[in-house]
């Protein structure tokens, strides 16, 4: 069952705010949907927008301007939350570990396993929500995501194949099992054993399968990140594989949702060709 937190008229569309009791994760969870005006008369074209470290639900939805392109070009945007949530569900004093940093994984390990399965709840849960309650088209989706998001749209698209047309990222963490911004979680959520952690490093991925459609991937040359984020493993991925795609570097743009704001109309131009191509 989902409930109706808030809707508001969007750019001829509804920006809407909904909770539901989330079986995977075992808590409540909230998520935003932008659903423009094509949607009162035929199911439209699906974006997901995953966030990143901190971020819930509400970080994309107010801060990336995305919803006046997503109208233009008649696709819904979903932004999910990061994480479980509840005072049940096990947390770290950490920024970067537990309440606001799922990663996207399903966690093996105490105390996480319990409710720390993102992976599954926005590859199968949140996806059957959304399309039993609202005018979507699951059969057209695309992935886009920010940071530790980014991370995430990119793996999830990798291992998922046929299941999205096209993929973004903005300043994603691209090669976590060489940084501490992936090597602290995916120890923490999955264990020692390196070898589980391979299908969460999107460069890792790149090298072996790649992706079966286009990507476009956007780096501030000035983001205060770059040591974690190691944004030219990727790179150096994408060409070796004769990945269709893009790979640009930025200069002057941080980490910020200003970096975000200034590329999101391509980046939704750029998933409309691929959804209605």
């Amino acid at each position: 069952m989902v409930t109706t937190v808030s809707e508001n008229k969007c750019f001829g569309g509804t920006q809407g705010v909904y909770t539901h009791t989330s079986d995977v994760l075992g808590c409540d969870m909230t998520f935003g949907l932008f659903l423009p005006e094509e949607a009162a008369h035929a199911p439209v074209p699906v974006l997901w927008y995953l966030s990143g470290l901190t971020c819930t639900h509400e970080n994309a939805m107010t801060k990336a301007g995305a919803q006046v392109w997503a109208a233009e070009q008649g696709i819904a945007l979903i932004f999910p939350d990061t994480s479980p949530r509840g005072d049940h569900v096990a947390d770290d004093e950490a920024y970067d570990l537990g309440k606001g940093a799922g990663f996207y994984v399903n966690a093996t390990q105490d105390p996480w396993a319990p409710h720390f399965k993102m992976w599954d709840y926005i590859v199968d849960e949140l996806p059957r929500v959304v399309d039993a309650n609202f005018a979507v088209d699951m059969d057209r989706q695309a992935i886009t995501g920010h940071s530790m998001g980014g991370h995430g749209a990119l793996t999830i698209a990798m291992n998922n194949p046929g299941r999205y047309v096209s993929v973004s990222a903005f300043a994603p963490i691209a090669n976590p099992t060489q940084s501490d911004w992936g090597r602290k979680q995916l120890t923490a959520y999955l264990g020692e054993d390196q070898g589980e952690w391979a299908r969460h490093d999107a460069t890792l991925l790149m090298a072996e399968v790649g992706f079966d459609g286009p990507v476009l991937i956007d780096q501030g040359a000035s983001d205060q990140f770059l040591e974690l984020l190691k944004p030219e493993s990727l790179s150096q991925a994408m060409a070796a594989k004769r990945q269709e795609g893009t790979f640009r570097m930025q200069k002057g743009y941080d980490h910020s949702y200003f970096f975000v704001s200034t590329f999101m109309e391509e980046h939704i131009a750029f998933h409309a060709e691929a959804l209605y191509g």
